[in-house]
């Protein structure tokens, strides 16, 4: 967006519909054989795809199986609609183009791809002109000249800071929060923001817990070994 201005004047934002459920186990596993031939590998593969109808949300392996899923459309966009500005996060999808109908086409074409693998995209795919509004993606607002947390998310964050402070001491799941919400901060325009509730937690007490916790974890396992 910052430097490829003609060709990221309007964005496609799309998503698959009830994506984990769906994947098809079969077509999943083949795809696993095309890529893998070991016969032990591919049985282990085998037993966890055939435990569930589709990737069961939190289990471990269902992000990395949702990526061989899709490699494909990764693959069909990128090298068959020849789209040069491509995003995708598991199922939330984002195309950056030049033009409103360049990007309806390639909308068209990756419905047809992931019909082929019985999927469907959810009906509230939308295209706009980045000038006029943000690209909403991954808890972030995204514009030409900067990069906002969501509201929402914003809310969230300082919600949980006012409950943390509130404890005489951080815990380990808190500690882990505050590391994972400073990643968002700093990845942001949100300086002010930050100088807003920074006094709220500290960031080096919360590295400390989650360092105190590693270390200790360490030792207990080189202690069975």
């Amino acid at each position: 967006m910052d430097s490829d201005r003609k060709n990221t004047k309007y964005c496609l934002k799309l998503d698959v519909a009830k994506f984990y459920p769906s994947v098809d186990n079969e077509i999943l596993k083949r795809m696993f054989r095309r890529k893998i031939k070991d016969e032990d590998c591919l049985w282990l593969i085998d037993a966890i795809v055939d435990s569930n109808q589709g990737l069961p949300i939190g289990n471990y392996t269902s992000q990395w199986f949702a990526n061989v899923f899709l490699e494909g459309l990764d693959h069909f966009i990128k090298q068959k609609l020849g789209t040069k500005h491509y995003i995708r996060y598991v199922d939330d999808i984002v195309l950056l183009g030049p033009s409103k109908k360049s990007l309806h086409k390639a909308r068209i074409a990756i419905a047809g791809y992931l019909g082929s693998i019985n999927l469907k995209l959810k009906s509230n795919w939308q295209v706009f002109k980045v000038a006029s509004r943000a690209i909403d993606f991954l808890g972030l607002r995204f514009f030409r000249d900067k990069t906002i947390l969501r509201k929402r998310n914003a809310l969230r964050i300082r919600r949980r800071f006012k409950k943390i402070a509130n404890k005489l001491k951080i815990n380990y799941r808190d500690a882990c929060a505050v590391i994972s919400y400073w990643g968002w901060i700093k990845r942001s325009d949100s300086f002010r923001f930050y100088q807003d509730i920074k006094s709220l937690v500290s960031l080096s007490d919360a590295r400390e817990v989650v360092s105190k916790r590693a270390k200790t974890h360490n030792l207990r396992t080189s202690a069975r070994v």
